[in-house]
């Protein structure tokens, strides 16, 4: 009886231990959940990309996105993140319903995301469209482009990310790829920054070549108007289309159609209020207004992103002829379906 005692007592007190450790499990696992906030039925999620950085941009959308949830009855969430990388993943995570992209993440959210083009950004001067560029010092002895290509493995660049089209897509489709160059070696060393800490690294010395485009130099001038000067332009790319929204196929009705309207319709008119709103979509870098659009009006990226892949394939080190062949039999490929989900 005794044994029988002490094994009854050893069970109940390990029967104890696994109730606490399953209360402790249990608590853990809440704690968990709620360090990510659950996304609000109510509320609109709105993704920015970032220009300069992701609270300058949180900052310049602010007025227009009060404007929204005031309209709307809809709280809006901002998803403004520091990085490409960052606001694609919010995406794929289905925490955003509408968000400002450029090229290269827009395709992907179209393509992958479950997303569609519904307006593109109109300019200031009413282009629909930027340019790349690569900026040095103003004392650079780089004094023109092929001074920088004459000389491989001397000049340090700062570029943008791989998803950023006027940072990294542009300048390797129309630069280095067609000379059978990669930027990635061709330099003695490579930066990956935002635009704007890019070019303080030129202005600072601490690289010799950076990426940018002309609304973020525009920015950089404001922001940094003694810095700015010191920065000169030695390659500008042909036009590229300026960034989309594009908002998620989930999104119900009529909310989804309703804040498409918002939109596309903000500053537009000839009234106090249209005139008020135009003053707002100011303070987001040169950003008149939003014209209807859809897919289609990634066609030039999705172009530029094919002749950057077949260049690449080209001019790449290759086992054989036949492996050559069958890369840009794939790109091919790749490209015809691209373009077919572009299409309703």
């Amino acid at each position: 009886m005794g044994k029988a005692s002490t094994r009854l007592a050893a069970a109940r007190t390990w029967w104890r231990v696994w109730l606490v450790l399953c209360g402790w499990l249990v608590a853990m696992l809440v704690m968990a959940s709620d360090e990510v906030p659950a996304r609000g039925d109510d509320a609109i999620h709105f993704g920015i990309l970032p220009i300069g950085s992701a609270a300058e941009s949180r900052e310049q959308w602010k007025p227009l996105l009060d404007d929204l949830s005031n309209r709307l009855g809809h709280p809006v969430e901002t998803i403004s993140v520091s990085s490409y990388a960052g606001l694609s993943n919010a995406i794929a995570d289905q925490r955003v319903d509408i968000a400002f992209l450029s090229g290269r993440l827009a395709i992907d959210a179209v393509a992958r995301q479950h997303m569609n083009v519904v307006a593109q950004f109109v300019r200031s001067d009413g282009a629909k469209g930027n340019v790349a560029m690569l900026l040095v010092r103003v004392d650079s002895p780089i004094h023109m482009l092929d001074v920088m290509l004459n000389q491989p493995g001397k000049w340090r660049y700062a570029r943008g990310e791989a998803l950023s089209v006027t940072g990294y897509v542009a300048p390797e489709a129309q630069i280095f790829a067609p000379r059978g160059l990669n930027s990635d070696t061709f330099f003695r060393s490579v930066h990956i920054g935002n635009h704007q800490n890019n070019m303080l690294a030129v202005v600072n010395g601490e690289a010799d070549v950076a990426t940018s485009n002309n609304p973020d130099l525009d920015l950089f001038q404001h922001n940094f108007p003694h810095e700015s000067g010191q920065l000169r332009v030695i390659w500008r790319s042909t036009e590229i289309p300026c960034g989309v929204l594009v908002i998620r196929d989930g999104l119900r009705e009529p909310l989804r159609s309703r804040l498409v309207a918002f939109m596309r319709d903000y500053g537009k008119g000839g009234d106090a209020a249209a005139a008020s709103e135009r003053a707002r979509l100011a303070r987001i870098p040169d950003l008149a207004a939003f014209d209807a659009a859809d897919n289609l009006v990634l066609k030039p990226f999705i172009d530029m992103e094919y002749t950057l892949q077949r260049q690449q394939a080209r001019h790449g080190r290759w086992v054989s002829d036949k492996a050559r062949d069958e890369r840009l039999r794939q790109v091919d490929a790749q490209y015809r379906q691209a373009l077919a989900r572009l299409r309703p």
